[in-house]
This record gives C-alpha cells, sequence and structure tokens, in this order.
C-alpha cells in the first residue's frame, strides 16, 4: 500500500507540475491569439508527442516529458531584411509602425540581398584563384568561414522560425507586433505563474489555515533549568527536576493545562507572540496573570523569574555560536507551553507570507552560482546534502511520493504540504523565467525593452523607424544558457538519486 501510495503522490506532482506548465503556455497563448499572431503549436512538455488534436491553425498536444512547454509563434528570429528595413522605405508603403517596417521588408531585403550575394560571390572567386602559398589571404578565408558557420546558424535559425508564415501573412508574425504588445505576450506566462502561486497559497495560509500557538495552556513547566546548565546534564535528567531547582511562577501559581491567559501584568494577550513577548520583557518582576478556567476568570499575581534561555530568530530558530552550542539570552520565564490550533492566518498578514515566499525566491536564484557549487562538492563526495538547498524535479517528485506515503502527518497536513511545494514551484517558475537571458522570458522582454528604447533614441536624433533587433545575432549567448540549464539539470538529477533529500530530512531542519 505504501509503494501505491508513493506512487499516488509522483503522479500527483506531475500533474500539478502540467498544470502550472499548461495554464503558462496558455498565459502566452492567449494575448498573442488576441494580437493576430499565428500561432501554429501548443505544447505541454518536451520530447515525443503522446497527444494532439489540431483546432483551427493550432495544434494542442501533450508531449513525453513535463520539464517546460512551449508555443510556437513564426517570426521569433526575424528575417534579416526586416531588420534592415528604415522608416523612409516604410513610409513609402503607406503604413508607420512595425506593420510599414514588415511590409517594406521585401524592398529593403531585396536590395541588401544582392548587394551581399554580390560580394559573396566575389569572395569566392577569389578564393578560388589564390595561391597556396599566400598566407595573408589564406587567414582571411579561414577567418570568413568561421564567419559564416556563424551566418549560416542564424540563417537556418531564422528560417526555421518563419517556415510556416505564408505569403501575405508577415503582418502576423511576432516580430511585427509593437514592442508593447510583445512584452505583454512575453510576460503574461510567467505572471499566470505568479498569479497561481498567490492563489494556491490564499487556499492553504487562508483557507486551510496554520498551525499557530494559542493562549490556552498546553503544558506547565515545573522548574527553571539555566540554558546553559541544561546542556551539561545528561540525557537522562533532560525532562527531570532536581531538588534544588528554581519552581516555574507558572507551576507555583497552580496554572493548568486548558487554562485560557487572558491578560498579563495589565496587558491583554490577544495571541501567543504577545503573551510571549510580555513574559521577556518583564523578567525579575511581579506581575498580575489573568486566565479563565472553567468559564471562570481568575487572577494570580507572580514573580517573573530571569532566566537563561536558548536565542531565536525571526523565523524561530535556535542561533548557534560559531562551535556550535546554542546563543543564550537573559529573558523572563513564565513556564508554560501553548496549545497549537489550526487557525487562518490573518488577512493583514497575508501580502507580507506572499512577499516573503517571492523575495525568498529571487534570493535563492541570485544565490544560484554559489548553491551550485555546493551541489557539485555534495556529487563529488565531499560535502553533506543540505536539506534547505536546491532541489531537483526528480526530488520534488520524490518528496511528494513521500508526504502521500507517510503515515506520520494527517491528511490535512499532507494535502498543505503538497500546495506549499506547488505554490513555491510557481513562483520559483515565475521569477526563473524572468531572468532577462534566452531563451527565457526575461530574455524576450529585455530584448523588447532594448528595441523599444532604441526606437525612440533613433526618433529624437531623426533617424526615423527602424526594423525589430536581430535576436539571431543571440543565439551563441542562448545557446550557451541553454547548455547551463542543461547541465544544471543533469547536475540536480543525479544529486537527487545518489543523495536525495528525504521528508524527515526536512522536518528535522525545520524546513
Amino acid at each position: 500500500m505504501t509503494v501505491v501510495l508513493y506512487i499516488v503522490g509522483i503522479i500527483l506532482f506531475l500533474i500539478g507540475i502540467s498544470i502550472s506548465i499548461a495554464l503558462h503556455e496558455l498565459g502566452h497563448l492567449t494575448p498573442a491569439k488576441k494580437f493576430g499572431v499565428k500561432v501554429t503549436h501548443y505544447m505541454v512538455g518536451f520530447g515525443p508527442t503522446l497527444f494532439s488534436f489540431r483546432r483551427g491553425e493550432t495544434e494542442y498536444g501533450i508531449k513525453a516529458f513535463p520539464l517546460g512547454g512551449f508555443i510556437a509563434m513564426p517570426g521569433m528570429y526575424p528575417p534579416e531584411e526586416a531588420t534592415k528595413a528604415r522608416h523612409e522605405t516604410a513610409a513609402a508603403g503607406g503604413k508607420g509602425g512595425a506593420a510599414g517596417i514588415v511590409a517594406d521588408g521585401g524592398v529593403n531585403g531585396g536590395v541588401n540581398g544582392g548587394v551581399d550575394g554580390g560580394v559573396d560571390g566575389t569572395s569566392g572567386r577569389l578564393g578560388g584563384g589564390m595561391d597556396d602559398g599566400d598566407a595573408a589571404p589564406l587567414r582571411r578565408d579561414r577567418k570568413k568561414r568561421k564567419g559564416r558557420l556563424f551566418e549560416d546558424t542564424m540563417a537556418d535559425a531564422r528560417e526555421f522560425s518563419n517556415q510556416e508564415i505564408e505569403p501575405g501573412e508577415e503582418h502576423r508574425t511576432f516580430y511585427a507586433l509593437s514592442v508593447p504588445k510583445r512584452l505583454v505576450v512575453m510576460f503574461s506566462g510567467p505572471f499566470v505563474n505568479l498569479v497561481l502561486g498567490i492563489l494556491i497559497m490564499a487556499i492553504s495560509l487562508l483557507g486551510i489555515g496554520v498551525i499557530t500557538p494559542t493562549t490556552t495552556v498546553q503544558t506547565v513547566v515545573e522548574c527553571a533549568v539555566p540554558a546553559s546548565e541544561a546542556q551539561q546534564r545528561p540525557a537522562s535528567e533532560q525532562n527531570t527536576c532536581r531538588d534544588d531547582d528554581q519552581l516555574t511562577p507558572a507551576w507555583e501559581a497552580g496554572i493548568k493545562p486548558g487554562d485560557e491567559i487572558t491578560a498579563i501584568a495589565g496587558v491583554e494577550t490577544k495571541d501567543w507572540d504577545q503573551l510571549s513577548s510580555v513574559i521577556k520583557d518583564h523578567a525579575g518582576e511581579r506581575v498580575d496573570v489573568d486566565f479563565i478556567r472553567d468559564g471562570q476568570a481568575q487572577t494570580v499575581t507572580v514573580p517573573i523569574i530571569a532566566t537563561e534561555r536558548p536565542k531565536v530568530d525571526d523565523a524561530g530558530k535556535t542561533v548557534l555560536n560559531p562551535d556550535g552550542t546554542p546563543q543564550t539570552e537573559t529573558q523572563g520565564f513564565f513556564g508554560v507551553g501553548p496549545v497549537q490550533e489550526r487557525q487562518s492566518l490573518p488577512l493583514n498578514e497575508f501580502p507580507g507570507a506572499v512577499w516573503d515566499q517571492v523575495s525568498g525566491v529571487f534570493h535563492a536564484i541570485l544565490t544560484l552560482p554559489v548553491k551550485l557549487v555546493d551541489i557539485g562538492e555534495v556529487a563529488v563526495g565531499t560535502k553533506d546534502r543540505d536539506a534547505e538547498g536546491l532541489v531537483g524535479m526528480v526530488g520534488v517528485g520524490r518528496i511528494a511520493g513521500e508526504i502521500v506515503s507517510t503515515d506520520q502527518i494527517d491528511v490535512v497536513d499532507k494535502a498543505q504540504m503538497g500546495l506549499g511545494m506547488l505554490g513555491s514551484l510557481n513562483i520559483f517558475l515565475f521569477a526563473f523565467n524572468m531572468i532577462p537571458l534566452l531563451p527565457l522570458d526575461g530574455g524576450h522582454i529585455a530584448v523588447g525593452l532594448y528595441e523599444g528604447a532604441r526606437r525612440r533614441i533613433n526618433r529624437w536624433r531623426g533617424r526615423g523607424l527602424v526594423g525589430p533587433f536581430d535576436t539571431a545575432k543571440l543565439l551563441p549567448l542562448t545557446y550557451a544558457c541553454i547548455g547551463l540549464m542543461l547541465c544544471m539539470t543533469a547536475l540536480l538529477v543525479y544529486v537527487d538519486l545518489v543523495k536525495p533529500i528525504t521528508l524527515d530530512a526536512i522536518f528535522n531542519s525545520g524546513g
């Protein structure tokens, strides 16, 4: 049964990520079709096509590996003649803006093509008549051949990008769109992931709620042992009191489990954080503690003792010294532990939770090179796997399987953990796609912003409207980015298989 549930968890994860990818691509598809762009393919996944159907001019389908998706829009690499078009010739066609540039592309392209063809032909004849001993022309010819190889690659990319455009459809290409419309098409995909991530967070935090400590007493601590002394006691005495240990104010006052503390030192305690803050601030003072027991309001006066306690950060984690021992600080201590209840996150705290999640993901991406170095050290066996470090798709799938199959957490917690993973993944897809490098959406956005700025500057200088930027010139950078992403994916897959992060490791790390 456990194996079956494990497989179910992986399948649920694959369904969730596939839906996220499908909605991302739908975010691109919808405005593209709205703006009249010819979209030939809408695919979820990569590799062999498992299922597809055609509606109108677009083929919709699902591929074997749900590691991404794409929509095919002719004109992602504009023809060279369009990139060289100028305002003067476009104006002669009676059109302005991008449409005018596209309409005039054939005229300007014919001139440029004739000139380029003549130069190439001349060079070819000269090369054929060279003497083998003529070193300088030979070096020039080699350099030209290397340059020609790159030009051929760009030409192939342009041809492939525009092969499904019929004569008269040039205005339906991606490059024919105005810059603002192109930005909308490219940003809409990541934006869908951001919205989806926020909606999933809302379902989890506002709908299901979060485990929250309340002001109702769950446990009463008998004695107060300074943290430095507690560290030196044997494990067998960690949960027992010695005769000379100081009793806690709560124990001496007779506070019992189930008592609801309503105020301390005249300060109303609406939640556990406020209760803890008041206690810490009144170390060494005698204060009144108001509480309700069996529906009756009662008050006791107790001395809040000053004791040494482990220091924690804003996330609630113990702050450690360089040698690994907990840091301590003197603070007030009362001696009660709270009842934990699932409560809806206050609505006014939700924007802060979203901001923490989004900013945390962006910070993780900014520190990605450092984290990849850590993963590399893990791969070669010189470092242990960090439960809060990078995890690949394989690792996340394994964790999803463990969540569904474990019997250590209830169904509600399983659902919330699954939603948390899916929400984080969507926000990661948003942030990662906003990196301003091709072939990511952020790279196309950066190109669009550059092109818009270039056109504006040309107008200021009186040079007229120019054609779209030749994105084919960025192919070396694009290929380099694709290579790096493939290497990163392979590294994470290897580490996730050989040294996986387990659910127990996540729990132990406090993640």
